[in-house]
């Protein structure tokens, strides 16, 4: 019998090339998107279900679930990706905003998490792959809003691995670097109030420094293939960096003191 894979933020990026590469080794999809009128391709693909999700509205969450498992017997595995990047400035933000970040990024993901979790349970297997970045290890300036969401996830992970384990499940995190998405176009919302000039140099460096950083981005079927990695490689490895760019960030960070990490960064941007 085919496994079966439910992924949230099917529609683009890391969550649409998973869903291929997936497909494409006879695993049995359920890619679920926001807008599931807007696929094109996954759709048109043997045992892919495509279906609507928004990791903010509950009912949507529920339903998919169980139409996933209504259509194919079982959940094997669950990929968390849905999920942006709020940067700027603190002051700049809306409560809506910083609300929005973290409701999206950490309930959305455990609330799904949730919804999953008893049919897990009820199998004694089940694997809980969580998008995590390599900014839940190491921090960019302005992004206090979008590291907290991905350092919550780390956290979230690591304490969730010792619950499932018991009853033969598995949780794995997942560190990308640059990623070649719209994460840096759609899935980016930028913030900063012209008025608080206190900020305009760190604003204007971020902005002028950050596609430096992208110039190397791995695409995102790399992250597919570490995805595909982490589901199936039967091991208790709780997290995998994604990425050349991953690989050499987390060593360096893991290697170095703050002082001198934050150092690096600064002079990275200029600061």
């Amino acid at each position: 019998m085919n496994k079966t894979i439910l992924i949230t933020g099917a529609s683009s990026g890391i969550g649409k090339a998973t869903a291929q590469l997936f497909q494409s080794k006879g695993w049995n999809v359920i890619a679920t998107m926001r807008k599931p009128e807007t696929d094109t391709e996954l759709g048109t693909l043997p045992n892919v279900l495509v279906t609507a999700l928004d990791v903010l509205n509950l009912d949507s969450i529920r339903t998919a679930v169980a139409e996933g498992i209504r259509k194919f017997g079982k959940i094997d595995a669950l990929l968390n990706n849905a999920g942006y990047g709020a940067f700027g400035t603190i002051e700049s933000f809306s409560r809506e905003k910083i609300t929005r970040q973290f409701d999206t990024n950490v309930i959305g993901l455990l609330d799904v998490t949730k919804e999953v979790l008893p049919h897990f349970r009820q199998n004694k297997s089940g694997v809980i792959i969580n998008i995590s970045s390599i900014g839940g290890k190491m921090t960019f300036p302005l992004g206090a809003l979008y590291h907290g969401t991905k350092f919550a996830v780390e956290g979230i992970s690591e304490a969730l691995s010792y619950e499932v384990e018991e009853f033969g499940g598995k949780v794995k995190i997942i560190e990308p670097g640059a990623i070649a998405t719209d994460f840096a176009g759609r899935s980016l919302d930028f913030s900063h109030d012209e008025a608080q000039t206190e900020y305009q140099r760190i604003v204007g460096n971020v902005l002028t420094g950050m596609p430096a950083f992208f110039a190397n981005a791995s695409p995102a079927s790399v992250v597919a293939g570490v995805i595909y990695e982490a589901a199936t490689d039967g091991s208790h490895q709780l997290r995998y960096a994604a990425g050349e760019d991953a690989i050499a960030i987390l060593a360096s960070r893991q290697q170095t003191d703050d002082e001198s990490f934050i150092k690096g960064i600064k002079t990275q941007f200029g600061l």
